[in-house]
């Protein structure tokens, strides 16, 4: 089956408003930056995104964000995006913030058909027992608070001969309307494969949506992907963008780091 579509606008078409969309991606590394963009330019809105983070104020999710097109995020970082803890704390924005690991657990979760786990993660904090700010109003109050989860103890071993006992917390899988990823190599039929730390969250955000949409930087026909590279089967992916070398080179750095050269004299005396 042929999955690739003309363009990112026509695989973006049918997302409608108020849809939930898993979205891969690390930071800035990893995003689907032109299926954003085509939602962007469609106008879409009332949405809620699952995410690592919410990119930054001009690039990636930050940029939904900025046209107020987000009503909600499942993230577990707000970092670098100053608008996203603007309207969070004006209470523009509802956010459920995650542990990193619970996110990738939840999330892989949702693809694979498992509609919870437990963690240790969290238990004994107010991620466990509630109350975690999701929504403020607009003069600072909590509006919309976490609500408590199910705990549950477990007989854990630590060593060969001790037996405890510890508190583990229900976490509830995610499944999403559509997941948006990028991929470095995808073929016709939605195998995907993902480059380095660019594989972060894709992977987990394309199994849990109903329907996911790859863009891809190379696009090669069936058979040319080693079975043994795929890390996205292409069961997971209803759609494939194959972007232009333009798109695919387009990418944004989160923070430029950089320290001088070492002149010849340094590089003689060590």
């Amino acid at each position: 089956m042929d999955k690739v579509v003309a363009s990112a606008a026509e695989a973006v078409a049918d997302i409608p408003d108020g849809a939930t969309l898993a979205v891969g991606g690390f930071g800035l590394c990893g995003i689907p930056s032109v299926l954003i963009d085509a939602l962007l330019d469609a106008g879409t809105t009332d949405l809620e995104a699952v995410s690592n983070n919410c990119g930054v104020d001009d690039w990636g999710l930050g940029k939904l964000l900025m046209e107020k097109r987000l009503r909600r995020m499942v993230s577990s970082y707000v970092g670098e995006n100053k608008e996203f803890a603007r309207q969070y704390l004006s209470g523009e924005l509802e956010v459920e913030l995650t542990p990193q690991g619970t996110l990738a657990e939840r999330m892989r979760a949702g693809g694979s058909g498992i509609p919870g786990f437990y963690t240790i993660t969290g238990a004994g904090t107010q991620v466990a027992e509630g109350g975690l700010p999701w929504k403020y109003d607009a003069d600072g109050n909590v509006e919309i608070a976490s609500p408590p989860k199910e705990t549950k103890v477990f007989e854990v071993k630590e060593g060969a001969d001790v037996t405890v006992e510890k508190e583990f917390v229900l976490e509830r899988a995610i499944v999403a309307d559509f997941g948006l990823v990028r991929a470095w190599k995808g073929d016709r039929h939605g195998n995907l494969v993902f480059r380095d730390s660019a594989r972060n969250f894709n992977p987990l955000a394309a199994m849990c949506g109903r329907v996911t949409i790859a863009e891809v930087e190379e696009l090669v026909e069936p058979g040319e992907l080693d079975p043994n590279d795929v890390h996205t089967p292409g069961v997971y992916v209803a759609r494939v963008v194959a972007l232009t070398p333009e798109q695919a080179a387009d990418k944004r750095i989160e923070r430029v780091t950089t320290r001088p050269r070492p002149t010849a004299s340094t590089q003689e005396d060590n």
